[in-house]
């Protein structure tokens, strides 16, 4: 069977896909990964066969531009960055590679090239959604930025529909419809995340249902194997010099504001402060330097990246942007989180994990030192953070995410008579 992957977004993004197609690989199926340029030497680590959709320079364009994480202006950045910017490009790679009855598509929603692809060339389709806010429901409506946490139901479905009608829908409807009109599709009416996103045949939510029980009015092409929780591991190894600190002194504080935070050096500031006053080490981490101050604290250091599962375990907590991967992997090794939504879906995954016991929010306005400390010393002095966040662990044991998403995927090409044959005894990841 050949299996087109095809993830779009920072390593966030990247990550959990990558590590389905790793192992649907080694379930000896023909893998193309599918993704920006930029991350094409991960693949190539991987062992994966890798085709280039949009160019590295594309893609640090659009993690430079500071709007991305703006809580309004944001979601017509990713718009038209990844929806009409890749929407021709991603329906081509998937036309030309395209065996007819031997051929599938894993696709990020946010790919609706091949959700167009699967309308006119009828290939075999499964949509990912890595945030449960992402697969809308009128029952359990996600919350939203600048929206406060007691905001009832109606008002946050009242805000989904006003901002699926005025900033989505008219963004998208006109060159979705012409491009369909070319291919001679039935043109679209609207509702394009309510209704048009995901694909009818399986959606992964890859997420727990502990995490977002499924609500009545979702799909019924939801399965929900769990978080993939993929982060290099195996392909990137920890810094000897890293390694080195998490062993010689107390679990530091981490502190990431996301792969493609560029914009970051009020983050690290704050950080540095309120970790020097509350007399705790700190562990700050980002690809870019520039975003570092200069003089860090005794006892903060920086680095460039390491695999969360190799070094959270060892960590007194997490403080970090709120994105759905990187709160995973808190959950996974049972420490408590601080979280500074900004936009898209997380003030969503903060509201959640706050549900569970394990973490506190403070906006990006107020992620200052002064407010900052405080929090922070609640989190590593109050039992109940930490012991909450290893009940919630827990609930990882002997739960194969990964593996599950992959036998979803070989279900629906077995029903559909794209995968003909077993596969081979999975690699396990």
């Amino acid at each position: 069977m050949k299996i087109l992957v095809i993830p779009i977004g920072s390593s966030g993004d990247v990550h959990p896909l990558l590590g389905i197609a790793i192992q649907l690989r080694e379930r000896g199926h023909d893998v193309l990964f599918v993704t920006n340029e930029h991350f094409k030497p991960l693949a190539v680590k991987a062992g994966l066969a890798f085709e280039a959709l949009g160019t590295a320079e594309e893609y640090h364009n659009a993690i430079n531009d500071p709007d991305i994480w703006h809580p309004t202006k944001g979601t017509q950045k990713v718009l038209e960055w990844s929806l009409l910017g890749l929407l021709n490009k991603s329906y081509d790679i998937v036309a030309r590679h395209n065996i007819p009855g031997e051929t599938i598509v894993i696709g990020a929603a946010l790919c609706l090239g091949a959700r167009i692809a699967h309308d006119s060339l009828k290939i075999p389709l499964i949509t990912t959604q890595l945030q449960p806010m992402a697969i809308y429901s009128h029952a359990q409506p996600p919350r939203y930025s600048g929206m406060p946490a007691w905001a009832p139901a109606w008002m946050r479905r009242s805000m989904f529909k006003m901002g699926e009608k005025i900033v989505v829908d008219p963004v998208l409807l006109k060159p979705l419809n012409q491009f369909r009109a070319e291919l001679g599709l039935e043109p679209l009416g609207g509702g394009i995340f309510s209704d048009y996103i995901n694909s009818p045949q399986l959606v992964l939510g890859l997420f727990p249902d502990w995490f977002a029980g499924p609500p009545p009015d979702w799909p019924a092409q939801v399965r929900m194997p769990g978080f993939p929780l993929y982060d290099e591991k195996g392909l990137t190894s920890v810094d000897p010099e890293l390694d080195h600190f998490l062993n010689d002194g107390s679990p530091p504080i981490a502190f990431t504001p996301g792969s493609a935070m560029l914009q970051a050096r009020f983050f690290f500031s704050a950080a540095a402060e309120a970790c020097r006053t509350i007399g705790r080490r700190a562990l700050l981490l980002t690809r870019y330097v520039e975003n570092i101050p200069p003089d860090l604290p005794s006892g903060v250091k920086h680095f460039a990246y390491a695999p969360f599962s190799a070094i959270l375990p060892r960590c007194a907590a997490l403080v970090h942007h709120g994105g759905v991967g990187t709160m995973a992997q808190a959950l996974h090794a049972g420490i408590p989180q601080l979280i500074m939504p900004m936009a898209h879906d997380q003030p969503d995954n903060a509201f959640r994990a706050e549900q569970l016991g394990v973490a506190l929010s403070l906006s990006r306005k107020n992620f200052t030192p002064e407010q900052l400390a405080p929090l922070l010393q609640r989190l590593v002095d109050e039992p109940a953070f930490s012991q909450r966040a290893r009940e919630v662990a827990r609930k990882f044991d002997g739960v194969r995410p990964i593996d599950a998403s992959c036998d979803a995927v070989e279900e629906l090409a077995r029903k559909l008579g794209v995968l003909k044959v077993p596969s081979v005894a999975p690699g396990r990841l």
